[in-house]
């Protein structure tokens, strides 16, 4: 416990306990990566409430577990340990191991997880047809991996081979129980690797014993095989322990892949790994990773330009990007505007729990209307004393743009160091501000500016080359043109 107070980060296996007097000692720890699957080891509550980041990796045992699915699917079909097994007791048949082929069969997923999308375009390779029961499909992805989505009705009617690939928040459900495997087509193998439960053992033992499902192959922990169970008797029946992420390969990736994320979390960038935040699934990275940088700055670039006692955060989505889960983004967005208002501790993690505990209501809202851009970000921030607007857009790879302040359009390029003011429009403002700026030794190194009408309010944003002490900023506030100036700096 005393060692672990100077930690920023811990790495752990199943078998050390993280529990919430450990966690409390930690009052460094930024991250605890679990190496492995599940986290049922540590106090999650506890590390969330402090603010700590828990990581595993779960996408690194997918490609072990989805071999391990083929396997068992070959293995049904072609009887090879049972074959093996009467060939050393000297009784083979060959007449009695007659098997099927892959070939032009179809294969039904329940689910489609990141094992069960593996699996699916290595039973295409068998030259399977491939249909798939999931209720967050759409037909234009399914189109575009080869696959048909399907009902659990058309599953179990029409699939000669049936795997199941559920998410683990459905472990102990019992999705095929004697209701369905009653209308399950005749001759079905079935395939579970998954949670425990999904099958029910009794009604599939009967199936199997009638003749409607010609074999199953489950993956299971010791406790899932109660003593007497005559389903774990039947031949048509291959059950092997729940190891099928228990390889070489598997073991070695997945202690990378929580390594190189707790060293990106210590870097203060965002993990697809985090099991206590809400996270981008790493297939949508490409598509949404350019605006979190973005929704940070907004909400940073907001609050120290702004300010005030915030009620509301209003965020709407437009164009391409309200096509994605925005969830991580808006999280950005108050990890950018806390750390200005409470703490730069504020992170991933914390970030919504601290808003919440400050009374700030956050919605979002999506919106085709983009103002001539492909994606538009708006933020509409509420205070107790007035409202107002920041927008922004990301351009081709990284290319950040500010393109609302206020009640002005703009077209700012974020960088380190800004000076954002609102003042009179006429002539010679930005040079009395360049020149005061100067006798302290600090450069302008870009600008841009706009107003409302000819001689009525404007603003502008300078780009200096150093932060500006306070003295300085009240110096220019004395300016006879300014109304206010404040000193943004991008972290």
């Amino acid at each position: 416990k005393e060692a672990i107070s100077s930690y920023d980060a811990l790495l752990v296996s199943d078998g050390t306990v993280v529990d919430a007097e450990t966690i409390a000692a930690g009052r460094q720890l930024k991250v605890i990566g679990r190496v492995g699957m599940g986290a049922d080891n540590i106090d999650i509550a506890k590390a969330t409430s402090q603010g700590i980041l828990v990581l595993d990796a779960p996408e690194g045992y997918v490609i072990s577990e989805v071999e391990h699915t083929m396997l068992l699917m070959l293995e049904l079909a072609r009887h090879v340990s049972f074959s093996n097994k009467n060939l050393i007791d000297d009784k083979l048949q060959e007449g009695k191991f007659k098997g099927v082929e892959l070939y032009k069969k179809i294969l039904g997923l329940i689910g489609f997880n990141s094992t069960g999308s593996e699996v699916s375009s290595r039973a295409r390779a068998f030259g399977m047809n491939v249909m798939v029961c999931d209720p967050y499909l759409s037909v234009e992805q399914a189109e575009k991996l080869g696959v048909v989505p399907a009902s659990l009705e058309q599953v179990l009617a029409q699939a000669d081979f049936i795997s199941i690939h559920l998410s683990g928040d459905l472990a102990g459900q019992c999705i095929l129980g004697a209701k369905e495997l009653a209308r399950i087509k005749k001759g079905v193998r079935l395939i579970s690797c998954g949670y425990a439960g999904l099958v029910d053992a009794e009604a599939l033992c009967q199936a199997i014993l009638n003749g409607r499902v010609a074999g199953a192959a489950l993956s299971m922990f010791d406790k899932e095989r109660p003593a007497g169970n005559p389903l774990w008797q039947l031949k048509e029946v291959i059950a092997t322990p729940h190891f099928g992420a228990f390889t070489k390969e598997t073991q070695e990736n997945v202690i990378l892949q929580v390594a190189e994320q707790v060293v990106q979390v210590l870097k203060g960038k965002p993990t697809h790994l985090a099991i206590n935040v809400s996270v981008l699934p790493p297939e949508l990275s490409v598509e949404v990773q350019p605006f979190i940088p973005l929704m940070k700055i907004l909400g940073s670039f907001y609050m120290q330009v702004f300010g005030g006692r915030v009620k509301e955060i209003e965020i709407t989505y437009s164009g391409e990007i309200a096509n994605y889960p925005v969830t991580t983004l808006t999280t950005s967005f108050l990890v950018g505007f806390l750390r200005i208002m409470v703490s730069s501790s504020v992170n991933f993690v914390s970030a919504r729990l601290t808003a919440r505990r400050r009374g700030i209501k956050v919605r979002e809202a999506t919106s085709k209307n983009t103002s001539g851009f492909n994606n538009l970000v708006t933020v509409k921030v509420t205070t107790t004393e007035q409202t107002f607007t920041i927008g922004g857009t990301i351009f081709e790879g990284n290319d950040i743009r500010i393109v609302q302040i206020g009640d002005y359009s703009t077209w700012v390029i974020p960088s380190r160091y800004m000076l954002v003011s609102r003042h009179l429009d006429q002539p010679g403002v930005v040079g009395k501000v360049g020149t005061v700026l100067a006798d302290y030794g600090i450069d302008l190194t870009g600008m841009q500016l706009g107003r409302k009408d000819v001689g009525g309010e404007a603003f502008m944003v300078l780009h200096v080359d150093k932060p500006i002490p306070y003295k300085i900023l009240q110096e220019l506030e004395r300016l006879e043109p300014i109304f206010s100036i404040r000193f943004v700096e991008n972290k």
